[in-house]
């Protein structure tokens, strides 16, 4: 077994056969990866990650991609985004640094099953139907007729079964089988998973697609397996089924982080300004052209009923000297184009991107740069939301055409430098109505 250990946007050189390069090319577009040869070698390569982080067994070879943030706050994020923990839970995950991603999981679920199992399992009622020789519930007169005419045995019965083979217990069963696919590097990890088995064994074994799973309504009666059915519905969505691609076999726990960044981003803001899914959208498709013939989603947009009132745009990506490309310049232009408005906002994780505002020349448009810093705990990072939330709010109300002044950061003079090669220009203005009247 091969163990590639990686972290995010970081090379590490690796020797490869010619199989195993290209089994590693062939999952290229789950992994995100980038494998290069080294001149002077044959078998040598620079394996880069993308913005995609977790684990994957490829063949005979145990993938692992470590996040730039860290296992415990992916975690966090994550479970935040899919409205699961409260952020007052300050380290909802503590694990050794050098722990993976699948182990980690393994072992939280372990940890969580423990705790919402101590008072034994969840049971609930299901609607079974079945066919009986004594009566039971409700006979099925129509079943009945139809099937056996004439005929008092058997009887075609619908019951309610109080069982512990509901639903929560078989997202949680689900989510340990898959992740005991995996070639766990932990005992600890593999014994916890063998103890939620054996406890879940009378629980029928389901196999739930990522893109479907059952909502969990939380009562006073289920609320103490809220953690655990967190974890479980994570790794259900983020884990791969186990597939064969010829002789090579693949299964997986896999997170993009820039689809990650933007959901945090967006349920962040939701919370942060009170406001629904139908006033601050994400990935909301508007027209491009007069003829609709091309569409835009933005990440981020804010609707007064058919108004829209913001446009923003999150960006989780590895720049090499903070610069912003002009391709994210564009594509926010693009966004503020088509919805008509005077600004935009580019929102990138801290360290990625300095703070800057850039006029664009002959259209009076201008495009804001921010970045988020997502280190710390849930609670420090949620705070510093409400800065951006707050110049979200801030052009809603300039854009709603009242009156509002509205501070642009000044340029700094490193930037300027950047105006030729990128087509934009940097304000030196400090309100909108300098900025409004500035000759361009």
């Amino acid at each position: 077994m091969l163990h590639i250990d990686l972290r995010e946007y970081q090379g590490t050189e690796y020797t490869l056969t010619l199989a195993q390069r290209d089994e590693l090319v062939g999952d290229v577009k789950a992994l995100n990866l980038t494998i290069e040869p080294i001149v002077g070698t044959g078998d040598r390569y620079m394996v880069t990650p993308g913005s995609t982080v977790g684990a994957l067994e490829v063949g005979d070879m145990s993938v692992r991609i470590e996040p730039k943030i860290g296992i415990p706050q992916l975690l966090s994020l994550a479970c935040y985004s899919m409205r699961l923990f409260k952020p007052q839970q300050d380290k909802p995950f503590d694990f050794r640094e050098d722990e993976a991603l699948p182990d980690v999981l393994a072992l939280a679920l372990a940890a969580a099953a423990r705790k919402a199992f101590a008072h034994g399992l969840l049971h609930g009622y299901r609607v079974e139907e079945d066919t009986l020789q004594t009566v039971r519930g409700r006979i099925r007169i129509d079943d009945q007729i139809r099937q056996r005419p004439g005929f008092m045995l058997p009887i075609d019965v619908r019951y309610d079964e109080f069982t512990e083979d509901i639903v929560e217990n078989r997202l949680i069963k689900a989510a340990a089988a898959r992740l005991a696919r995996m070639r766990l590097r932990s005992r600890d990890a593999r014994a916890g998973l063998s103890w939620v088995a054996g406890m879940l064994a009378q629980v029928s074994h389901v196999e739930f697609a990522a893109s479907d799973l059952p909502e969990t309504r939380f009562t006073r009666l289920n609320e103490h397996y809220r953690d655990v059915l967190a974890l479980a519905r994570l790794i259900l969505r983020h884990s791969a089924f186990a597939s064969a691609r010829g002789a090579v076999r693949t299964s997986g726990f896999l997170v993009n982080m820039n689809d990650l960044f933007q959901e945090f981003l967006t349920v962040a803001l939701r919370e942060a300004l009170d406001v629904s899914r139908e006033t601050l959208r994400s990935d909301y498709e508007v027209p491009f052209d007069e003829n609709e013939r091309a569409t835009l989603k933005p990440d981020l947009s804010w609707w007064d009923g058919g108004t829209c009132t913001f446009v923003g745009d999150a960006k989780y990506k590895n720049l090499t000297d903070k610069r912003v490309p002009n391709a994210d310049l564009y594509q926010l232009l693009a966004y503020v184009t088509a919805l008509d408005l005077s600004g935009g906002l580019l929102i990138y994780a801290q360290g990625e991107a300095d703070a800057a505002s850039y006029i664009v020349k002959q259209a009076s448009v201008c495009l804001e740069v921010i970045a988020l810093d997502l280190s710390g705990s849930l609670d420090e990072v949620l705070s510093r939301t409400m800065a951006i939330a707050s110049r979200v709010q801030e052009q809603v109300v300039m854009h709603r055409g009242l009156p509002f002044e509205v501070k642009i950061p000044k340029a700094e003079t490193t930037e300027a430098l950047h105006q030729a090669e990128s087509g934009v220009g940097l304000s030196e203005y400090t309100t909108l109505e300098e900025l409004k009247t500035a000759p361009l």
